[in-house]
């Protein structure tokens, strides 16, 4: 069985930027323990699956190692390969998720724009264990659906984290977010998900939807530009649409092939 493959680099505008995921177009649905196999085989922080099923294609994201219910490079991904490799005639392709339900993604003149929930956030009291794990002092914390928040004060201190991942690995959420003010953007933030087998994640879709609300408030602003930091770095324009966030960013192809099975 060949299973057509691409590796796709996301929220980028060339080659080696961004975060590169794999997407695999299935005819119908393996068994979960291979989806998982490929996903550690390619090592990439997320490979996605695809099903099409009537007018919508069902989505699935594994990291390395586990199954994950929402993932915003790979999505963005996936829509790349439908509209450039597939070329589907319509300029919106509708995905149905176990947990989020239906997300579009739209093409635009450049780039996409993806349509998600926005994150409810809570602020808590700084979990234990993340301030030595992070090392820096910590002004917020916030916990989403996923992952902590936190918030620093300048991206000075974001661009210099360098986590202790064996005591990250032990906080109780899928991930952790840093976050602070941009200099030439609005925000800009690093993500950490050893929870999941992914040390820094290079740019997160999923993770705006948590922050696009904080500092939306924050700012008293619907349109926000942010900037992931990681070695790799992103940018992503987010829209805050209260109980939607829409998430901008183009994607380019870097591999293309078939995996044998």
């Amino acid at each position: 069985m060949n299973i057509p493959l691409f590796q796709i680099d996301a929220f980028a505008d060339r080659p080696f930027e961004g975060n590169p995921a794999a997407v695999c177009i299935l005819e119908h649905w393996l068994d979960d323990a291979i989806l998982q196999a490929i996903a550690m085989e390619n090592n990439l922080s997320e490979t996605a699956f695809l099903v099409k099923k009537d007018d919508v294609w069902e989505l699935r994201w594994f990291t390395p190692t586990i199954e994950v219910d929402l993932c915003g490079h790979a999505t963005l991904a996936s829509a790349h390969v439908l509209f450039s490799h597939f070329k589907i005639a319509s300029d919106r392709v509708i995905f149905s998720t176990k947990k989020h339900g239906l997300l579009t993604v739209s093409r635009l003149a450049e780039g996409y724009a993806m349509d998600f929930p926005a994150d409810k956030i809570e602020q808590v009291t700084i979990p234990e264990g993340l301030t030595p794990a992070l090392g820096v002092t910590l002004l917020e914390a916030w916990e989403g659906r996923d992952d902590y928040m936190v918030v620093v004060e300048s991206q000075e201190i974001v661009e210099g984290l360098a986590p202790d991942f064996r005591r990250l690995a032990a906080i109780s959420k899928r991930g952790v977010l840093v976050t602070a003010p941009g200099r030439e953007v609005d925000f800009v933030s690093r993500c950490f998900f050893p929870q999941s087998g992914v040390d820094e994640d290079p740019v997160t879709g999923s993770a705006h939807t948590t922050m696009t609300p904080y500092w939306g408030k924050r700012l008293a602003k619907t349109e926000l530009v942010a900037r992931q930091l990681s070695k790799r770095g992103g940018t992503v324009i987010c829209h805050w649409k209260k109980d939607r966030v829409e998430l901008r960013g183009k994607a380019v192809t870097f591999l293309e092939g078939f995996m044998s099975l």
